[in-house]
């Protein structure tokens, strides 16, 4: 156990593919976590990456990906991540190299 009277529970990167993301500022889903991003030098989980909505059946790539940082993670569910969220305008984005070619 960790702290006094909170239960550890452990979980696998894989496992996190399964579970919704949702955010608790507004209660939209964001979809599911797609990668992480790990800090090579202290091991450490920085951030969750959200895959975007595809384009045309997924012919021409997602249209972005949403970057939420570990501290922005309220809870990890069975079911569910809950995260402090709120997009498009407090979020990093990540456009899709298609996207960027027309801008």
């Amino acid at each position: 156990m960790g702290q006094q009277g909170v239960q550890e529970i452990r979980c696998r990167a894989t496992e996190l593919r399964y579970k919704d993301v949702i955010s608790v500022e507004d209660g939209s889903r964001l979809g599911y976590v797609s990668d992480i991003e790990i800090d090579t030098c202290t091991a450490c989980v920085l951030a969750i990456v959200i895959a975007g909505r595809s384009h045309f059946w997924g012919w021409f790539g997602k249209c972005e990906e949403y970057v939420v940082a570990w501290k922005d993670i309220v809870i990890i569910g069975e079911d569910a991540i809950l995260v402090r969220f709120c997009r498009p305008y407090d979020a990093k984005v990540r456009k899709t190299l298609f996207e960027n070619l027309f801008q």
